[in-house]
Formats: structure tokens, C-alpha cells, sequence
């Protein structure tokens, strides 16, 4: 998509026409320079995603890495199935932890009622590093239905992708690999955190991967800095 043949942004805000009961001007002046701003905000994903689909082969993955699921051991290459494409979070659950992370968490229940689309598309895997039987135990618990876990025992995988501090605690990360005529390589990771954030904010990516988050910025109190999801209220 050639941006110099988008429509101004100003001229859809014009055809739009939206308004709402009892509205002043100053609000429907306000949310029309908003909405703006919304419609380039949308054109800048779009062009974040071209950008990031062009990027040059990633590395290969020549380790042998081997994982345990819910049917016994697997292999990496086993973990794409039939398709192309893997994607693969790394789910802060170690043998460190009592609980789970309550992020993670709740970023992957809001994921597993998403698993049977996504998994049209691409490979789908949640690793972590906690015992198989514990990580089922925990799926049980929480009422997940379709999250394809998978526990990482000897915690080369989770090393290689940061998914381990350099303290050795547990990290999330976001990664996407690629299988291409027999060869598999790294396409993607998230690499937004605390060395990038900006402050006062919460160190997310971007487009942040939270559902939760998306909803809450449709707010006025926001997402709030100081607030996180609990695994229990």
C-alpha cells in the first residue's frame, strides 16, 4: 500500500458523520481531531507489519531442542505440524515459582479462546519451564481449553530466545520462527522492555499483545502504570 494514494485522514473524518446524544462541539471537535489521529495510527501498524514481514532471513535454528507436551516428549520441528510458521510464548511459570506470573497469565487466558483461529494460520506453543504435570495442573485450574503447553526441562530453548534473566529468573518472550524448504529460522521476537521504555510507562510492546490492555486504553482512567492483573480478586 502506497501512502501516497491514501485518502487524507481529515477527508474520512469529514465522510464519517458519527455523533452522539447530546454532544457539544467542542467534543465533536475534539473527537474528530482524535479520530484522525486513530485512522494514521492504524496506517502506522499497517506499515510496522509490512516493515516487519520484509525483514531479511533470521537465524538458523540448528539446535536440537526438545520439549515434553501433554502426549510426551516433541521435538522443535515436531512443534510446527503443518504449517510454516511457529509461534512461540515463553509463559513465566519456572520451577522457581510458587504461582504463575499474573501477566502472563492473564495475557493467555484472553489468548485461549483464540487458539483454534490462530492455530488456522500458524503453529501455535506456550513453553515453559515447570514439569508437564504441573503446567496441565494449572491449565485444569484456570478452565483453559486449548492452549498447547509444552514444558521446557532443560532450559535451552528458553536460554537461547530470553526467556531466562541473566539472574537465571523467568522472562516472557514473544517469538516467531519460520520453516522454509526444510530450514527453520528465527523470523521475530518482541524485543520492547525495560531498555526501551519510555517514562513513566509500563515497558510493552507495541502493538502490545494484551487484549486487556487495549480495552482499558479505550478508558478514561487508562491502563494505569501501577496496576496489574492478579491471578484472583
Amino acid at each position: 500500500m502506497d501512502n501516497r494514494h491514501l485518502v487524507p485522514a481529515a477527508v474520512l473524518v469529514a465522510k464519517n458523520g458519527a455523533r452522539f446524544p447530546n454532544e457539544s462541539e467542542a467534543y465533536r471537535s475534539a473527537r474528530d481531531a482524535l479520530l484522525a489521529e486513530e485512522i494514521e495510527l492504524r496506517r502506522h501498524i499497517e506499515r510496522v507489519a509490512r516493515q516487519r514481514r520484509a525483514l531479511p532471513p533470521g537465524g538458523e535454528v540448528t539446535k536440537e531442542y526438545r520439549f515434553e507436551g501433554s502426549d510426551g516428549p516433541i521435538s522443535f520441528a515436531e512443534l510446527f505440524a503443518d504449517k510454516d510458521t511457529l509461534i512461540v510464548y515463553s509463559y513465566m511459570f519456572g520451577p522457581q515459582r510458587e504461582r504463575p506470573c499474573p501477566m502472563c497469565t492473564s495475557l493467555l487466558s484472553a489468548w485461549d479462546g483464540e487458539v483454534p483461529d490462530i492455530q488456522q494460520r500458524a503453529a501455535l506453543a506456550i513453553v515453559a519451564r515447570s514439569p508437564i504435570e504441573r503446567l496441565l495442573a494449572f491449565k485444569k485450574e484456570r478452565g483453559w481449553h486449548h492452549l498447547p503447553l509444552y514444558s521446557d526441562m532443560t532450559d535451552d530453548y528458553s536460554r537461547d530466545y530470553r526467556a531466562i534473566g541473566s539472574d537465571g529468573s523467568d522472562g516472557a518472550a514473544f517469538n516467531v520462527f519460520t520453516r522454509r524448504d526444510g530450514t527453520i529460522r528465527h523470523f521475530w521476537s518482541e524485543e520492547m522492555g525495560e531498555a526501551t521504555a519510555d517514562p513513566g510507562e509500563d515497558p510493552r510492546g507495541a502493538p502490545d499483545l494484551m487484549p486487556l490492555w487495549t480495552v482499558l486504553d479505550a478508558t478514561p482512567e487508562g491502563r494505569a502504570p501501577d496496576w496489574y492483573p492478579k491471578l484472583s480478586y
